[in-house]
């Protein structure tokens, strides 16, 4: 992403606070993201302050109104969103990977095999990994790759924030 200051909401707050949230960081030059959890239906204003949406299937589903299961399903989904404005969008398939849509070729980014424990806070994990690798300069093809590698690794763990890895951990977990 272009814009190092990541401003990061779920929909664990009223839908109106994310809204007014959302345009104040948006004119504020903040690149703003948005993961749709637990879902609530949104205004229609709300995608054009998003530059990064990142819906699990589920999620897209009920935003755009198509069924979506697979990768070629969920790209004209998004279709959708992108109409109403939303900039970019990771669209998350748990144990199948996410899928990158940011106005280039669609691409996957695979999941990490590990053996699961617990799935309580991973998409936390995930989108909180991922805009700390974007701030960081990282692409969005890197940002998601290291998300994937420290969400397998909190999967493994009992709890959310206690099964968050470190960034030493994720990195090491991805070889490197």
């Amino acid at each position: 992403m272009e814009n190092q200051w990541m401003f990061l909401m779920q929909l664990e707050i009223p839908v109106p606070a994310v809204l007014q949230a959302a345009r104040i960081a948006h004119e504020a030059g903040a690149t703003v993201v948005l993961n749709p959890a637990p879902y609530a239906a949104l205004p229609e204003e709300i995608f054009s302050y998003i530059d990064l949406f990142i819906p699990n299937e589920t999620e897209l589903s009920a935003f755009s109104g198509l069924p979506v299961g697979d990768v070629p399903s969920a790209v004209r989904a998004a279709e959708v969103l992108f109409a109403k404005g939303v900039g970019k969008m990771i669209v998350t398939m748990g144990s199948k990977g996410s899928l990158l849509l940011d106005g280039g070729a669609p691409r996957t980014v695979s999941a990490f095999r590990v053996d699961a424990v617990d799935t309580t806070g991973a998409g936390d994990t995930y989108c909180g990994a991922l805009c700390v690798a974007l701030a960081e300069g990282r692409t969005l093809d890197e940002a998601a790759r290291f998300a994937s590698a420290a969400s397998a690794l909190s999967v493994t763990r009992m709890g959310a924030q206690t099964a968050m890895p470190t960034r030493q951990e994720a990195e090491s977990f991805l070889g490197k």
